[in-house]
Formats: structure tokens, sequence, C-alpha cells
């Protein structure tokens, strides 16, 4: 995480917004660190050190919390979409945008090191779409996704995917409020991928083995790769597809759907929720319930 690999440092933080609650946009950031000889040794203790990773990850898990309830308010399905550099999450994205956009409100949070490539190829796919820039971060977190929102309407009653920064290290241990993980691994990357990367596909609750159709051109295990991630994670949905070609995607719709259907269940369970709260509250204060406004 980023208390280990440092990516927080000098991390530049791209959006403008004004608001009266103070904070830090580096939340990563703990003290300056002077240049030192390639020879110096850090002389921090380890126990400070994970006390500093908790505290990070207490506070994102905060802000989580805080994006993740507004979700359910709005009856909001979200999607984490993780993968390496080059893993055609985009192109990905953007074809199922297209699709769902026809079938219920859609909108997009990428997050790159630099440039809105992502976010206007989402754009020009005709989803509302918002680019997060982290700098030299390497992962976005609820914080960011939270100010995000502040810029980007919500698509209630519908679907938002978040587009994280590739990377399969960081991102596994930032919860930003969404539904699920969903790691994307493509057939050019090697059928060990999982094995090296175990806590992403470990937070993971659906992978995507994507461009299905280079099969015939490259020496990739479809079954080692499917044995090594559920070694990883037992429970771990796992889809085919190539999202050049479209085969396999209905499956990935299908799922997306579900979700979101789910999503409007907790929503309605919720509002149920505090619909008896408040029944409860009238009856027990000596008021009287009006049918025409309960």
């Amino acid at each position: 995480m980023c208390a280990t690999c440092g990516c927080g440092e000098n991390e530049s933080a791209n959006h403008d917004h004004s608001h009266d609650h103070p904070h830090d946009h580096n939340p990563y950031r703990t003290h300056p660190h002077q240049p030192r000889s390639p020879l110096s040794t850090h002389t921090h203790d380890e126990t400070k050190r994970v006390s500093l990773e908790q505290d990070i990850l207490a506070k994102n898990a905060g802000f989580a919390a805080a994006n993740r309830h507004l979700f359910l308010e709005l009856g909001v399905f979200v999607l984490n979409l993780v993968s390496s550099p080059g893993s055609g999450k985009t192109s990905l994205l953007s074809r199922t945008v297209q699709i769902l956009r026809d079938e219920f409100p859609v909108a997009v949070i990428s997050g790159d090191q630099q440039t809105a490539n992502d976010a206007e190829r989402i754009k020009a796919a005709g989803v509302p779409a918002l680019q997060i820039n982290t700098g030299k971060g390497c992962h976005l977190d609820a914080h960011g996704i939270g100010h995000a929102l502040e810029r980007l309407p919500l698509p209630k009653g519908g679907v938002l995917f978040i587009e994280n920064v590739g990377n399969l290290v960081c991102p596994a241990d930032f919860d930003l409020g969404e539904a699920a993980k969903v790691v994307i691994l493509s057939v050019t990357e090697g059928e060990d991928k999982p094995l090296k990367y175990p806590n992403m596909f470990a937070a993971a609750k659906l992978m995507l083995l994507n461009k299905t159709d280079l099969l015939p051109h490259v020496d990739f295990d479809v079954a080692q790769c499917l044995d090594n991630a559920r070694r990883v994670n037992h429970e771990l949905d796992i889809l085919q597809l190539s999202a050049r070609t479209g085969e396999g995607l209905e499956a990935w719709l299908n799922w997306v759907r579900q979700g979101r259907h789910a999503a409007l269940a907790a929503q309605i369970d919720q509002l149920e929720t505090e619909l008896a709260a408040a029944r409860a509250h009238l009856i027990h204060g000596g008021g009287t319930i009006r049918r025409s406004v309960i």
C-alpha cells in the first residue's frame, strides 16, 4: 500500500473545488524526507509504519462509508474496475456503456496519472465522464471519488463505473464505496498474474478474462489461469470475453444488470426501513398516521 510504496510523496491532486471542511489533499504524506545517501538507512520504527498504514486505511474507510451511503440512497450500482495497464479496460468500458446507456443511466469516473484520454473516449461513447489525474499516485481513493461526485451527477437508479489507475497493487487496499471490484486480465499478460498479485484477485468479486480473440496467437493456458485465480479466491466469478469482437460480452452485461437490480432492491429495503422507523416514532410519540402522507 502507499505508506510502503511511497506513491503519495509529492502527489498532485488535480481537481478544483471549494468547501468548508479542512483536509489534506495528500493523506499519504507524513513528513518531508531530506535527500539521503543511497547507503543510509531509514530509522523509523516498524510499529510506527504499521500505525501509519492503519491510519491511512481508516481515514479512507470513513470516506468510503460516506460514498456507499450516498450510492445506497440513490440506488446506484457502483463498480471499481482494476487491471494492469494494457488489459483493454477502457475499450471494454467504452463498448459496455454504449450498450447500457440505452437501458438506464450510466456514468464513468476515470483515473490515470496524467491525461484525460480515457474520459474523452467515454464521452465520445455518449456517456457522462470525469477524469481524475493522480499525478504520482498509483490509485484512486474514496476522498477523491467523493469530490468527483460534486462535479459528476450520479446516475440515479443506474450504474457508475470507476476506472481505476492501471495497477494491481495499491487499489486492492482502497475501498471507494463500490459494490464490487472487477479485475480485468488479458490473455497477453500471463496465466500466473493472480498468483503474483493475490491481494487484488482476493479483493475482487469478478474477473474478466479479456482479449480471448488473441488466444490462437499467444501462448496462454486458460485452464491454468482460472485455476490460479480460484486458488487465490475460490468465490471469484470469472467470465471470458473479447472487447474487440464482442464474444462473451452479453454475460458481462447481464452481470452488470443483475447488480443494478440488487442495488435498486437494497434502496427499496432502506426506504422501507426508514418508513417503518418513522411510523414507530409517530406511534410511540402519540402522533397519528395519515395514510395520504405516509
